[in-house]
């Protein structure tokens, strides 16, 4: 009897049927753009990792290589392993404050980033729950009042809320807040929004933030009326003290006559998802042993929404990604399927990675449980992003600096096409698969048409393509794999150096330390390293790859909201020491910013 996942793996193979009578050993805009129709087609609902739609196109990716004559590794082609999608609220959220309880998802709800626990104890009022002096401004809400072992209320937002460049702006995060309330050594947290943050007084929505990470203390949202039932002694509203905060720019913290029993519970949703790999063996009898990787990631953003990654995400729709990556993914099945008509001395791995979106979850999974040693990766080609080529006929190629003889390779095969223009950059980190393979030691090269106006919403769809351009690109992909499949001595792997505007650091912070952290790691008892820059803060200081970041300057640090908060805080030309574990073995760190 055939199940739903059967039926739909059987409409898969039927589209790809459809879509020709065979492979074209050549890459075609035909096929390009019938691959690239099929995976951003709205049949597929976006290719979230965990849907049915999404094991839909992995078999459709997985019947191209075997039409193809790719060979299937794993499981029938499938690399199964499981990611956390979204976050629930469990059945023990209870709110009791003297006498009165209140009610689950219609007075208050737990944050995403609560720990499931329960505290019952006295609270304090801490305004915008603020600890900073910068830029000559200095406002601390915890400075002569003791919050541990209690709740803190605080406010959501801060004084200037309508002003992205307000310096209040870095600090006004409710994870932000949390920590900095923890820090003073709060044990719950409720956060509550004043009339001017939000006149609704709208109860936020439950989202997964991409972290496995939480607070460490429980951590709700409360309605007003319950802020102010806390608040009825001390002869302040929620209104009253988010006028005076605003008006004053100065902390009215103080301890409240109110006990506070309160509990909050999530729970992650769990599903599992694919990498699709296939294999073209090498036919020389000692060079078949060396791997060249190429792979595209093959999944998206499903409908968008919050904590998406949608640069829409009040809209609900469709987001089907053709150029992200339903074009990479067209690309290295046309470059495979035109590879393995041809005998070539390396061995080439063709993997279509998922769960890229949510944190290059995919391409970790597999550096991590790799099929062969990761020694014979001789180097990586990824595909991102490939099929919105400009009139310029620009290509962002990445990776230059991975090998010693990458960026004299890459001027000679300018010939391929001279209409061509590359921007080259040395770097082999970046926000895309490839960085999983550089971060263990492979050459790496990423290739890209760069980012446009439909990024990340619901309008990026085939209709945009530009399938010449595309084309143009897949041919000049094909002839870089064929010339590492087939040159006599194989690369040689290097670090690179930062170039000048990496180490003028990024997204508004003053300072980096040069690593590449584990963004969507399990652990909730540190930040773990997945690679360190040569020459960075970091490189200098010791730090490797593997070191779990525990704490900065005394600062506990958990997961990557952690890192980023504490990074904001730091100053360039201080020296920071860094608690990390490495091998089980406690040690401090000291970094020059």
């Amino acid at each position: 009897m055939l199940n739903k996942y059967s039926i739909l793996s059987m409409f898969g193979f039927v589209a790809i049927m459809l879509s020709s009578c065979g492979p074209n050993p050549e890459i075609t805009k035909e096929e390009l753009h019938d691959h690239i129709d099929y995976l951003s087609s709205d049949s597929l609902k976006g290719r979230f990792p965990g849907t049915p739609e999404m094991e839909l196109a992995a078999d459709y990716i997985r019947n191209t290589y075997t039409e193809a004559g790719l060979k299937l590794l794993a499981e029938q082609g499938l690399q199964e392993f499981e990611v956390t999608t979204d976050i629930s609220r469990g059945e023990n959220n209870n709110l009791k404050v003297g006498d009165t309880i209140y009610s689950a998802g219609k007075d208050f709800v737990p944050y995403s980033f609560t720990a499931n626990k329960e505290l019952n104890a006295e609270i304090v009022f801490a305004g915008y729950g603020f600890n900073f002096n910068k830029k000559g401004v200095k406002w601390n809400d915890f400075e002569g009042i003791d919050v541990k072992g209690k709740w803190v209320l605080m406010l959501t937002g801060d004084p200037e809320i309508d002003s992205a460049s307000s310096i209040y702006a870095a600090y006004s995060g409710d994870r932000e807040k949390t920590l900095t309330a923890t820090d003073a050594g709060a044990l719950g947290v409720l956060l509550v929004s004043g009339p001017v943050m939000d006149r609704r007084d709208k109860l936020i929505s439950l989202h997964f933030d991409k972290t496995q990470g939480n607070s460490g203390v429980p951590v709700l949202n409360i309605k007003r009326k319950v802020a102010n039932e806390i608040l009825k002694n001390s002869g302040f509203t929620v209104a009253d003290l988010e006028e005076k905060l605003n008006t004053s720019r100065q902390a009215n913290s103080f301890v409240i006559e109110a006990q506070v029993n309160g509990s909050a519970e999530v729970n992650q949703v769990k599903v599992n998802t694919h990498n699709v790999l296939g294999l073209i063996e090498g036919t020389d009898p000692v060079l078949k042993d060396e791997i060249i990787v190429i792979g595209a990631h093959y999944d998206h953003l499903g409908f968008g929404g919050p904590e998406s990654g949608s640069r829409m995400p009040d809209t609900i729709a469709i987001h089907n990604g053709a150029d992200d990556n339903a074009s990479g993914v067209a690309a290295i099945i046309e470059i495979a399927e035109k590879l393995a008509q041809q005998d070539n001395k390396r061995s080439l791995l063709v993997i279509a990675f998922s769960a890229e979106e949510m944190g290059l979850l995919g391409s970790k999974y597999f550096v991590n449980h790799p099929e062969f040693d990761v020694k014979q990766f001789k180097a990586m080609i990824n595909l991102d992003m490939v099929g919105r080529m400009k009139e310029d006929n620009g290509i962002l190629l990445a990776g230059v600096g991975t090998s010693i003889e990458g960026e004299a390779m890459l001027k000679e095969l300018e010939s391929v096409d001279t209409s061509l223009h590359f921007g080259y950059s040395p770097d082999g980190y970046g926000p895309s698969d490839h960085a999983a393979f550089y971060s263990e030691g492979v050459p790496v090269f990423f290739l890209s048409t760069g980012a446009h106006d439909e990024y990340h919403t619901p309008f990026d769809d085939i209709e945009k393509i530009n399938i010449e351009g595309e084309k143009k690109l897949s041919d000049y992909s094909f002839a870089l794999t064929d010339k590492l499949l087939n040159m006599e001595k194989s690369l040689t792997y290097q670090e690179n150096d930062m170039t000048d505007q990496r180490k003028r650091g990024r997204r508004g912070f003053s300072v980096t330390f040069g690593i590449m952290p584990d963004y969507a790691g399990a652990e909730n008892s540190g930040l773990r390293i997945d690679g360190v820059r040569n020459g960075g803060p970091a490189d200098k200081a010791g730090m490797k790859k593997g070191d779990i970041i525990t704490a900065i300057d005394g600062k506990e640090i958990k997961n990557i909201y952690d890192y980023m908060h504490r990074l904001n805080t730091l100053e360039k030309g201080k020296t920071a020491s860094v608690d990390i574990i490495r091998n089980k073995e406690k040690q401090i760190l000291l970094v020059q910013l």
